[in-house]
């Protein structure tokens, strides 16, 4: 049996591929939001935009996850422990993608939601490293958010597990003040 749960401890851990530290990037942050001309958090248009240009917008590590469907190290996003009120956007493009109430403690090593918003998220089947998944991307973007999992608290019994680096958050108390 302890042979048996080491296995599925090790595949666990491989489910998704660490993304590699880059020099010009310590924060896991999405910083480039001002000079992204892409990014609203109105505008629900969808973008067909180049990864060349990505590239040339997006820190390093937003990259990354974002474009190359990459995953931030567990335990290390900001927002795996995290409970203020309000809402999460695309990092990448300012996509309204989950509301704060669907987010619960999943224990995972990343921030995790028992529902997203229908019209800002899109679904892919992923084969890497053996394993059948659902891949979550923007709706907007296409960019890699994270996976959905049928292992979910209830009323839905999913468990979207995301990339904090993915995220933006807005808090409602940061709408009420403007």
């Amino acid at each position: 049996m302890k042979i048996i749960l080491s296995i599925l401890f090790c595949v666990s851990l491989q489910m998704c591929s660490p993304i590699k530290p880059t020099e010009k990037s310590t924060s896991m942050e999405n910083s480039t939001t001002k000079n992204n001309p892409y990014y609203s958090r109105t505008d629900r248009t969808k973008l067909d935009v180049p990864n060349s240009e990505w590239k040339k917008i997006l820190d390093p590590d937003l990259y990354a996850v974002a474009r190359e469907a990459n995953t931030e190290r567990p335990g290390t996003g900001k927002y795996n422990i995290y409970d203020e009120l309000g809402d999460y956007y695309c990092a990448v493009c300012g996509n309204h993608l989950f509301r704060s109430d669907a987010k619960f403690s999943s224990t995972c090593g990343w921030p995790s939601f028992f529902e997203a918003d229908k019209e800002g998220t899109a679904y892919k089947r992923d084969s890497t490293y053996g394993m059948e998944r659902t891949e979550v991307l923007c709706k907007r973007c296409d960019s890699h958010l994270g996976h959905v999992f049928n292992d979910g608290p209830p009323p839905t019994g999913t468990r979207y597990c995301m990339n904090s680096v993915s995220l933006e958050f807005v808090g409602d108390s940061e709408k009420s003040t403007k």
